[in-house]
């Protein structure tokens, strides 16, 4: 890890770490709590000892549940993005707005994966990982970036900014609406870009709220 990685980026890779050395000490109990539930009325479930509980949505799980992952590898993929790319979007922002934005992407995914539960897909089910937030910071590289190259890894295909990240959230859409890899928050996704291209558009001044101060680049 280089040793100028901007502040932020390396404490919410070290927190994200963090939370998820404690899930495999507490297990089900951060799963319970602070995963995102559907929102709705509470359900019963039991435990792997046995006993009885009641789950359901409460509104720090907003926020708890992008610092909690499935497993090491999805653990891996979200933080390597963060590593990648939240450092070069931190440096433009700024500690303080950076912080902001990283917060407000994983709050519109977490609503936007709440509204499609609730009237589209069903279900009761937990949603957890950094994927929402971090779909922001690739949207905001794509946006501050666009002719930087970038290589797909299948197959290796170098291409700008702009265009890989306006192909990913085209096929992030379409695994949605098709249902294909369930089990993959795919609108969580798309609401993370939604946020992130909403309030970049609002600190440059092109919406019709404007900021005290814009967003230059």
């Amino acid at each position: 890890m280089p040793f100028d990685m901007p502040t932020v980026t390396r404490n919410l890779l070290i927190a994200n770490v963090a939370v998820f050395l404690l899930q495999q000490v507490m297990g089900e109990t951060l799963l319970m709590h602070f995963a995102l539930w559907p929102w709705g009325a509470d359900q019963m479930g039991q435990t792997s000892a046995g006993d009885i509980v009641s789950v359901g949505f409460r509104p720090w799980q907003l926020v708890s549940y992008a610092f909690m992952h499935g497993g090491l590898l999805h653990l891996f993929s979200n933080m390597f993005a963060l590593y990648m790319f939240g450092g070069q979007i931190e440096r433009v922002f700024g500690p303080r707005n950076f912080t902001v934005y990283y917060f407000v992407c994983l709050i519109v995914a977490a609503l936007a994966q709440l509204a499609v539960v609730r009237w589209f897909t069903g279900g009761f089910y937990p949603t957890l990982g950094a994927s929402g937030a971090v779909f922001g910071i690739l949207l905001a590289f794509g946006m501050l970036f666009p002719h930087e190259r970038l290589m797909l890894l299948f197959p290796p295909i170098p291409m700008p900014a702009w265009v890989f990240v306006t192909l990913y959230g085209l096929y992030e859409l379409v695994l949605g609406v098709t249902g294909t890899q369930s089990g993959i928050a795919h609108f969580a996704h798309l609401g993370g870009m939604l946020g992130g291209f909403i309030l970049i558009q609002y600190w440059r001044g092109k919406l019709p709220i404007k900021p005290q101060r814009q967003l230059r680049r």
